[in-house]
Order: structure tokens, then C-alpha cells, then sequence
């Protein structure tokens, strides 16, 4: 049976044992990595031939548009300039429109109405050696720049 000074001995003991463990498991997380993996900003688009003339196509997982037109290829960013939400192509109004607040952009990416600032960027494209489109997300360049095929 234990007297009141070991209980407390041990109690005390086993309180400071919980705090070192709590520090050392603090210090462990703070010193380790903390990698956050960013996917490249380069999309294959696929085939150009896949694409049909008057076609807006929205690749969801990178975040783009590839529109199609007589002159030849662009791609727009897909993320409203309002507020970064995920903008939808609604092809009866012949529109990009952002769900949440409203703005409403052309199929060139120029801002037609709501509370974006800026128009949709554009995104250089090029076809890659084995005829494929290619889109890098981090290269914004002037509007009308069309990859001509």
C-alpha cells in the first residue's frame, strides 16, 4: 500500500513523464518536413483533333478551358477572378458563369457582368511533339494569342 508522499511522488513523476512526451512529440512535428505536393502546371489536353470547331471544354481537374474556334486553339483559367471559385460553361447562354456570385464571362474570357475584376486569363498553349495539346497553367499571356493548326 502506498503513503500519501509516494502517491503524490508518483503522481508528480508521471505528470512530468506526460509533459516531455507532449514536448518531444511537439519538436519532432515542428523539425520534420512539412512537403505540401503541388501537381505540374503543364496539362496535356489531349488530341487536337478531338476537339470540335465552336467547342468550350472545361477540364476540371486542372482548372481549364480549351476553346476551339475557326482560328485555332486557346485555353482560359476556369477560376473566377472574383473570388477563385470554379466557374461552369453554360452553352445555352453561350457563357462561363461563376456559381457563386454571379459574374459572367464570353467564351474569350471577357467579363460581361457580376463582381469580377478582371476577365478570365489566358494560358499558353502549344501541340507537344506527339500532337498533343498543351496547356501551362502558370503562363498567363495576352488575350487573342490563338494557337493557329
Amino acid at each position: 500500500m502506498l503513503d500519501r508522499r509516494d502517491f503524490f511522488t508518483k503522481l508528480g513523476l508521471g505528470s512530468l513523464g506526460i509533459a516531455a512526451a507532449g514536448t518531444i512529440a511537439f519538436y519532432y512535428q515542428y523539425l520534420s518536413p512539412n512537403v505540401l505536393f503541388e501537381p505540374s502546371p503543364i496539362v496535356n489536353a489531349g488530341r487536337a483533333e478531338n476537339y470540335t470547331v465552336g467547342s468550350v471544354t472545361l477540364d476540371v481537374n486542372s482548372a481549364i478551358y480549351l476553346v476551339r474556334i475557326a482560328d485555332g486553339y486557346f485555353s482560359l483559367s476556369a477560376i473566377c477572378t472574383h473570388l477563385g471559385c470554379m466557374t461552369a460553361w453554360k452553352p445555352e447562354l453561350n457563357q462561363i458563369a461563376c456559381p457563386c456570385h454571379g459574374s459572367r464571362f464570353d467564351r474569350e474570357g471577357k467579363k460581361i457582368e457580376g463582381p469580377a475584376p478582371k476577365p478570365l486569363p489566358w494560358l499558353k498553349t502549344w501541340i507537344s511533339d506527339d500532337g498533343d495539346l498543351m496547356v501551362d497553367r502558370s503562363a498567363i499571356i495576352p488575350p487573342f494569342q490563338f494557337l493557329r493548326v
